[in-house]
């Protein structure tokens, strides 16, 4: 359990989605992890689209799913946008040899980050999507003292 405050949110469609995600993009100038949770649909690779556009990411941004990972480069920032849905087995992520990319310094987006079993490192910040009616669901938790600052930051009303 984390000893940081969970934030709730209602995004009424994409366009809050992503407006989340630029909102979030400042914050991550000297890199950090954010693990990305919810069903088909809900609204994971929208904002991994969202963040690296605001982070700068020009061209097309293709989603992971095949590839496993999308390696970008902005200025002097990597970003790397994994997707482990295919994953059936924790340790198959460490096969794939993706563990120097989990570096401090870098945006390290991962969706389906729970197929990865224990695997990983905490992330900065974990966000579960989730179709509510219309529009989806978020809830925003810190896994760090770094995630917390940045949800303090988009965020400086009292906590969920």
């Amino acid at each position: 359990m984390s000893p940081f405050p969970t934030y709730d949110l209602r995004l009424p469609d994409e366009s809050a989605t992503e407006t989340l995600a630029r909102r979030l993009a400042p914050l991550l100038r000297n890199g950090g992890r954010i693990h990305l949770h919810g069903e088909l649909g809900a609204g994971k690779t929208t904002f991994a689209r969202a963040l690296l556009r605001a982070l700068g990411v020009t061209g097309r941004i293709k989603s992971p799913t095949f590839t496993l990972v999308e390696p970008y480069k902005v200025s002097n920032l990597y970003c790397y946008h994994f997707d482990f849905y295919r994953f059936n087995d924790p340790r198959e992520w460490l096969d794939a040899g993706f563990r120097d990319a989990l570096r401090d310094d870098a945006v390290v987006l991962i969706e389906w980050a729970e197929r990865a079993g224990g695997a990983l490192p905490d992330p900065d910040l974990d966000i579960a999507l989730s179709h509510e009616g219309e529009g989806r669901g978020a809830r925003l938790s810190a896994g760090t003292a770094r995630g917390h600052t940045w949800l303090n930051a988009i965020f400086p009303g009292p906590t969920n």
